[in-house]
Formats: C-alpha cells, structure tokens, sequence
C-alpha cells in the first residue's frame, strides 16, 4: 500500500543544542552535576562529549540536504547565548546561531527553534530555577532577546521542549539535577514553566513577527488495563497530572478544573497570584509539536497508600505491563504506534483540531555496530518502525487531523543526557574517536520517502 503524504509536509529531524553543540562558556545544570557525579551517567561520559555540531554545523546542514530534510528542529542555549542567565548577551553565540539559522534557510529548510531544552544556566538554578519567580522573568527576557536576534529568520519558535520532564526528572523521580523528590515542588516548578511560557508567548505577539509560536509536549497516551471504573479513572488522573497539565493551559489557556480540585483537596497546589489567570490565557499557542514515544498503561492501584510516603502522583495509579506487548529492550519502552492515531484523534475531537505535527518519534538501540554490513549500519528496525508510526500518522490525517509533519529523533547519533551514547537514535551514525558520520540504511529511506512525500508499505 501506498501511503502519500499532503503537499508541504514537513520531513525533518530533531535535535538539541545541549546534545550537539558541545562545550560552552556558560554552565547548565548538566555540566554542574556531572562534575560532580559522573557515575550517574553512563560510561561516565558527560554533555561536553556531544556530536560537535558548533564545529561541523555546516557540514551537518548538508548532511541534512542530503537526508532530503525540508524542516529541522534544533534548540538555542540559554546558558551559550546569555552564560549567566540574565546578563550580557555573547556575541560569539549570536555569531554562531546567525551563521546556523542562516545555511539552514539558504539550503531550503526552515529552521523550528525551540528556546528551553532542558538546558538551565547553573546561575539560574542557583536562585532555584523555575520554583523562582525571578528566572520566570529573566527566560521571559531571553526569549525576547532570541525574538529580537532571530525572529526576521525564524518563522517557527517553540518555548519549551517537554516542560513535563524537568519536573519529573528533577523533583519527582531523580533522574535530573536538582534531584528533588516534592510534590510540592514540583508543582511550582510546572506551574511556573507555564508562566514562563505564557509571558514569551506575550512578548512574541508584541513583537509583531511574522511567524507562529508554539510548544513541543511529549503527549504519552495512558490506557487504562480495563474498562472497569476503578481503571479508568487510574488513567484519567495520570492524564490529567503528565498530559493534560501542560495541554489544556497551552491549547485553552486554563488548567482542567478537576486537576486544580485534586490537588487542592491534597494541599498540593502552588502559590498563584491574582493577575496569573490573565496571563495563561495569553499563552495559546499557534502550533503544538508532539513527541511521542511510547504509551503509558496504567491500572488501579493494589495496594493502599502509605500515609507516611510523600504524596505522589502513584498514589491514584499503579503501571500496568500488558502481556504480549512490543519492547524496546534496550529502552525499555512499549512500542505502539497507534498511539500516534490516538493522540491525533484527541487533539481532534477535544482540542479544536489544532495546528500541530510530530516534532520527535524514535528508537534508541543499544550497540548498532554489530549491524554494520558493508561500512553501513543495516538498521531495518528503525525503518518498520518509522512506517509504522507513519502509517498511523497517515490514517489520522485522512480522518481529518490537523497534523503538518514528521520530525524524527535524531539526524545524528547524539548524547542522551544520563543515558550518554548507551542507546543510538540517529539516521546518521557517528563514530566518537573520529566524528566521521556515515548514513545509516534508515536514512536513506527516510531521504526517498522525504523526496516522494509518499512511501510503500506491504
């Protein structure tokens, strides 16, 4: 079967400047704690060792000429452009964002910018980050600055990059800095990202720019193990705290009301101010990306709440591992492509069919070297993997979803935050000693499906 794809959608890739650039002068919270535990990352290899796009930036845009990309999604550094967070702007880093910004146009595909992955200035953390109403304001004022420096080339502007993560990464589940465990926190921590994005959304539309402004959320579809009604309402809560809690604010400016009553009754929501209302109702957005990478099933729980645990988002869902579901062994992840149909279908049916696309969709595989068939990485995995998604991703679009393109992570094979290079996710695969990048079979195939806008599924 054939699967074509409507006119001017956009093929691409996703990366960011934290997992590519390489060393910068400003510290991230990342440089920080790795100098200070660098068994929490894997083989021990930290954010200096990335795929050194600030050197080969303009051979890895033609790299991505040759990938037949139309569009490219990468990020700018916070800490690189502004090294203290707040203060003077680095004309070095403007110098290399321009030249960037600039191939990417002159080589025909359109640069999608997000402004915050992941990547916060030690200085900024050391105020206390986002719990910090100060660094709201100072990110406000930074995203004004990249506005002002960019937005006459950049049509395609993204505030943040899965808010969800550094609040479950960082002050839920310990796998970022500051390695918190507050509920409380890290409330306050997602509660203050949407101001954060609400005022650069704010400043964007008081710029007057030519382009659109969004926000890339990494919606993780939670499917309940039955239809009994202890079940569905596990997977409704768990909905509404990872999913919901940043959608309904971007997309209806206004938190899901039963949400707000949950943590209230738990004493759990964070300080608001009267004028903050306002304020998230200016943070709609223009256009959504979605990460999807796997579905999150959820059952009821079985056991009850310790009353001495610390109030957490499991104590109203368990997980629940489906027999006979596809893994990603090396990840750890369930693959089901459906849930890129059922994503789409929910932003159809609940949202108001927003503007959106697939801004990342992968697989991390451990050790592909052994795949390597005559100097090339045979990764046909990756390729069922992609069209299986994208055979979804078609069926959604022909039932009417307003969906605009596929970004896939990633171009190149990129650090991976504590996970470093254990599990490989790019069409391009990338030898560390020597950084010689040679394209792997999937990238061939995503070229000619990018070039046909169509590809042929049995």
């Amino acid at each position: 079967m054939k699967y074509a794809f409507p006119d001017n959608f956009w093929w691409g890739s996703a990366s960011s400047a934290l997992q590519t650039e390489g060393a910068r002068e400003g510290e991230t919270t990342w440089d920080y704690w790795f100098a200070r535990e660098p068994n929490r990352f894997h083989n021990g290899v930290g954010p200096q060792q990335t795929s050194t796009f600030y050197q080969n930036w303009k051979t890895d845009i033609q790299l991505l000429k040759q990938l037949n990309h139309n569009s490219f999604r990468t990020s700018i550094s916070w800490a690189r452009l502004i090294p203290d967070g707040i203060g003077e702007v680095n004309p070095e880093a403007v110098d290399f964002y321009n030249q960037v910004i600039d191939e990417l146009n002159e080589q025909g595909i359109t640069p999608f910018i997000t402004l915050f992955h992941f990547d916060m200035p030690m200085a900024m953390q050391e105020i206390g980050g986002w719990e910090n109403r100060d660094v709201v304001d100072a990110y406000a004022r930074y995203a004004q600055i990249c506005f002002e420096l960019f937005g006459d080339r950049v049509l395609h502007w993204f505030t943040f990059n899965e808010p969800i993560v550094p609040v479950e990464g960082g002050y839920l589940y310990d796998f970022h800095y500051p390695n918190v465990v507050d509920f409380r926190r890290a409330a306050t921590v997602a509660y203050h990202t949407v101001l954060a994005h609400a005022k650069a959304v704010q400043a964007y539309r008081a710029g007057h720019y030519a382009g659109e402004i969004g926000i890339v959320l990494n919606l993780t579809p939670s499917y309940p193990r039955s239809q009994n009604p202890a079940d569905v309402k596990a997977a409704h809560i768990a909905d509404l705290m990872f999913n919901r809690s940043f959608l309904d604010p971007v997309l209806r400016g206004e938190y899901p009301a039963d949400l707000v009553a949950l943590l209230k009754s738990y004493d759990q929501l964070p300080a608001c101010k009267p004028e903050d209302g306002f304020l998230i109702a200016e943070g709609k957005i223009d256009l959504l990306g979605v990460n999807y990478y796997q579905p999150r099933r959820v059952k009821c729980r079985d056991s009850a709440v310790n009353p001495q645990a610390p109030f957490m988002p499991e104590w109203f869902f368990d997980n629940y591992e489906m027999p006979g579901r596809k893994m990603n062994p090396y990840r750890g992840w369930e693959i089901y492509a459906p849930g890129i149909y059922d994503i789409l279908v929910n932003l159809r049916d609940n949202y108001d069919n927003p503007r959106c696309f697939i801004s990342e969709n992968g697989m991390g595989v451990e050790n592909e070297q052994r795949f390597i068939e005559n100097g090339q990485i045979n990764d046909q995995y990756r390729i069922e993997f992609i069209s299986e998604h994208l055979s979804w991703l078609h069926k959604g679009i022909s039932e009417g979803c307003n969906c605009l393109g596929y970004h896939m992570w990633t171009f190149i094979d990129n650090w991976s935050w504590c996970n470093a290079y254990k599990n490989r996710y790019g069409f391009i695969q990338l030898d560390l000693e020597t950084q010689q990048r040679t394209i792997k079979k999937s990238g061939e195939w995503f070229a000619a499906t990018a070039l046909n806008n169509s590809f042929e599924k049995e």
